[in-house]
C-alpha cells in the first residue's frame, strides 16, 4: 500500500507499513460476588494513524493516557475491543492461530523495564536465541552464531552470552532486549518507553543505537515516550495522546514550532530550553486539576476539564479528528481546516 506523503516536503509516495483505524481497547469493570460488569475503562478509545516505512512515529502524552496500551494492542498482547490494525496488508486485529504467530515475526516490541522483561533464570544465549528456537529458524549451532552476531550489532561482547541478566547494568539489559527483538529480522519495532528506566547518561547511547540500526536495517519504529526532548530527537512525526485519544499528529518540526491543540501547547511549554535568555521569556502553561478517569471520561471534549481555552461547545460535542493542514491532524473545536 502506498499513499501520497503530505507530511514531508516532497510528494513522493511512501509505503505504509502500519495503518491503525478506530482502534479501541476497553477493560471491563466488574463488581460483586458474580463479577457483574458495571462499566469499562476506555484505555484506548478510537485511535487512528498510519506509519510509513523507515520512519519513526513518536507517541507521547502523560502517564495514563493510553500510549503503552495502544502499542500492546497493536501487537496483540491485548485483544482489541474494536477497530482494525493493518500491518503489511494483514489485519492484526482479525488474525488467529498460525497466521498471527507468523506475522509476529515481522513486528516486535522492546519493553519499558529492562529488569522485568528478561527472565532471570535464562542466560543471554537462551534469551536472545529463544525467538529463533520458537520459530524453528535455526539449529543449535546456527542459533549460537546468530546470537553472537546480534550481540555485536547492539554493542555487547559475544562472550557475554553465557551470563545471566543480573550480571548486567540497565543499559546493557535494554541492549539485550533489543537484540532479542532483532533476532527474526522484523520490519517494525514498537519501543515502549525503552529509555525511561535508564540513567540519563545511558539514554542517549540507546537512542543513538536505535537510530544506527534503523539506518542499517531499514527498520520502522513506533517510539512511545513522555520525554518530549528525546521524542523530538528521534521521531519523524509525533502523535500526542490524551485520555485514550490522539489529539494532534504532524511532523516533529510542525508540532514543536506550530502546535495547534491546547494540550500540546501545555506539554511543550514544560520542555526546558537550554538557552537561559529564551527560557526566562517563555510562559509556562499550567494545567489545573488531575487527569480524568478513563472509566468516566468527560462529556464532549476529553480535555475540557483542564483546557484553559474551553468554551460552551467543548462541553457538548466531541471534536472531530481532522486534517486541518496538509499532514497536520488535530481534534479541537478551536482549530478549523
Amino acid at each position: 500500500m502506498t499513499i501520497e506523503n503530505t507530511t514531508m516536503e516532497t510528494s513522493t509516495p511512501r509505503e505504509i507499513v502500519l495503518q491503525v483505524n478506530n482502534l479501541k481497547k476497553y477493560f471491563p469493570i466488574k463488581r460483586g460476588v458474580f463479577q457483574t460488569k458495571v462499566g469499562d475503562v476506555k484505555a484506548v478509545d478510537g485511535v487512528s494513524f498510519e506509519v510509513f516505512k523507515g520512519e519513526t512515529l513518536g507517541l507521547v502524552g502523560e502517564s495514563g493516557c493510553g500510549k503503552t496500551t495502544t502499542g500492546r494492542t497493536i501487537i496483540r498482547l491485548y485483544e482489541p475491543t474494536a477497530g482494525h490494525v493493518d500491518f503489511m496488508g494483514a489485519d492484526m486485529a482479525q488474525l488467529r492461530g498460525e497466521e498471527l504467530r507468523n506475522i509476529r515475526k515481522r513486528m516486535q516490541m522492546i519493553f519499558q523495564d529492562p529488569y522485568a522483561s528478561l527472565n532471570p533464570r535464562m542466560s543471554v544465549l537462551k534469551i536472545v536465541g529463544e525467538p529463533l528456537e520458537v520459530f524453528h529458524v535455526a539449529n543449535r549451532e546456527e542459533r549460537k552464531e546468530r546470537v553472537a552476531e546480534l550481540l555485536e550489532m547492539v554493542g555487547l561482547n559475544p562472550d557475554f552470552m553465557r551470563r545471566y541478566p543480573h550480571e548486567f547494568s540497565g543499559g546493557q539489559r535494554q541492549r539485550i532486549g533489543l537484540a532479542r527483538a532483532l533476532a527474526l529480522n522484523p520490519e517494525m519495532i514498537i519501543c515502549d518507553e525503552p529509555i525511561s528506566a535508564l540513567d540519563v547518561s545511558i539514554q542517549a547511547q540507546v537512542v543513538n543505537l536505535l537510530e544506527e540500526l534503523q539506518d542499517k536495517l531499514g527498520l520502522t519504529y513506533i517510539f512511545i515516550a513522555h520525554d518530549l526532548s528525546m521524542v523530538r530527537h528521534i521521531s519523524d512525526r509525533v502523535a500526542v495522546m490524551y485520555l485514550g485519544k490522539i489529539v494532534e499528529l504532524t511532523t516533529r518540526e510542525e508540532l514543536y514550532q506550530h502546535p495547534l491543540h491546547p494540550y500540546t501547547e501545555a506539554l511543550l511549554s514544560a520542555v526546558p530550553v537550554p538557552d537561559p535568555v529564551v527560557e526566562e521569556q517563555r510562559k509556562r502553561i499550567l494545567l489545573e486539576g488531575d487527569l480524568p478517569s478513563p472509566a468516566n471520561p468527560p462529556h464532549g471534549c476529553n480535555f475540557n476539564t483542564r483546557c484553559p481555552k474551553a468554551f460552551e461547545l467543548c462541553f457538548q460535542e466531541e471534536p472531530e479528528y481532522l486534517e486541518v493542514k496538509p499532514g497536520h491532524f488535530c481534534a479541537c473545536h478551536l482549530v478549523k481546516p
